[in-house]
């Protein structure tokens, strides 16, 4: 008889249905993968989905409802690990949450693992789980969630964020990739990335890669110039850009154009070309087999010594360590 890790997966009403098929697949993809493939493992999971109040039927966003095994007093086996699905127009105190919270704090000791998808890591942070911890949840959350709890230090970047047994996870489809990290923890990279592949994901996000584009989150200007402007840095990436050169192509003075790029994108010309350069480069090492070198020059980053700083200083990896998350993707 193998061992097994419990799985416990909590939907409480009006979650996203992703935030709980997801990482429901991924485990159970996993089951499969490992009675196939690794039939005398001694361990697998268990999963179990189970509703926040005594109605087993949980009402989601998108309108179709999950049929849960049980509710929180149905739990009789040995809880492993625990990811709380997100609830929309979720607030701090929420009275249809404070049993989950008590049963929370309550059985949290025992528990190896506790994770968040999406909002759900509001529910970590009233029960006190987050306080003096690095988390992260959906980007349009980030900002309430620092608010209403100042003691914990929110990212809004990372798709992912572990701060010691505590896990948050950024919106909706995050929830695939902090599972196939925790199938990573505990069975190894092959095993995870396999899983993914099963799953035709394109990629094995690392935790640390950012939840939405550089390019898109600074190109919501409307103003010609500028957008002609973040056109032509695409084009002209390999070379060296100045202020001057593009202010000369927008027709303003150096100062002006300065003042107006940021006023525009919220953002220096200077860091933006940094981000684009960043981001270009992370899809250079995802799609290409280019050399590290190949890479930088072509980015405009000079060589591999000059890469591996950009990247250590945003992404806090390296070039070919990250590389090495998308190997699969590759072949």
């Amino acid at each position: 008889m193998k061992r097994t890790k419990h799985i416990l997966i909590i939907a409480p009403p009006m979650t996203s249905i992703l935030d709980v098929a997801g990482p429901l697949e991924v485990f159970a993809k996993t089951i499969d993968y490992l009675d196939e493939y690794f039939p005398d493992a001694e361990v697998s999971y268990t999963t179990h989905v189970v509703s926040v109040t005594p109605a087993t039927t949980v009402a989601t966003s998108s309108g179709l409802p999950i049929v849960c095994e049980g509710d929180l007093t149905s739990i009789n086996y040995e809880v492993d690990t625990i990811l709380l699905a997100g609830k929309g127009a979720l607030e701090p105190g929420d009275p249809v949450l404070l049993p989950l919270i008590d049963w929370l704090k309550e059985n949290s000791k025992r528990i190896r693992r506790i994770g968040s998808i999406c909002a759900g890591a509001f529910v970590l942070a009233e029960a006190g789980f987050l306080n003096g911890k690095r988390a992260t949840t959906h980007w349009k959350n980030c900002a309430r969630l620092a608010k209403c709890y100042p003691e914990v230090t929110v990212e809004k970047d990372p798709i992912y964020i572990k701060d010691g047994n505590i896990y948050t996870s950024a919106g909706i489809s995050t929830g695939i990739d902090l599972s196939l990290a925790m199938v990573e923890e505990d069975f190894g990279r092959d095993v995870a990335v396999n899983v993914a592949r099963i799953l035709v994901l394109y990629l094995k996000r690392p935790g640390n890669q950012s939840q939405f584009s550089n390019i898109l989150t600074h190109q919501t200007t409307d103003h010609e110039p500028i957008k002609c402007i973040q056109g032509w840095i695409l084009d002209h990436l390999d070379e060296e850009i100045t202020v001057e050169a593009m202010a000369e192509k927008a027709l303003m003075s150096p100062r002006n154009f300065a003042r107006v790029f940021l006023r525009e994108t919220g953002i220096t010309p200077a860091k933006y070309i940094e981000k684009i350069r960043l981001e270009t480069a992370r899809r250079r090492l995802e799609e290409t087999r280019l050399t590290i070198d190949e890479i930088s020059s072509e980015c405009g980053i000079g060589n591999a010594d000059g890469l591996r700083r950009l990247f250590l200083r945003h992404l806090k990896t390296t070039p070919s360590d990250y590389r090495k998350s998308f190997a699969t993707a590759l072949t």
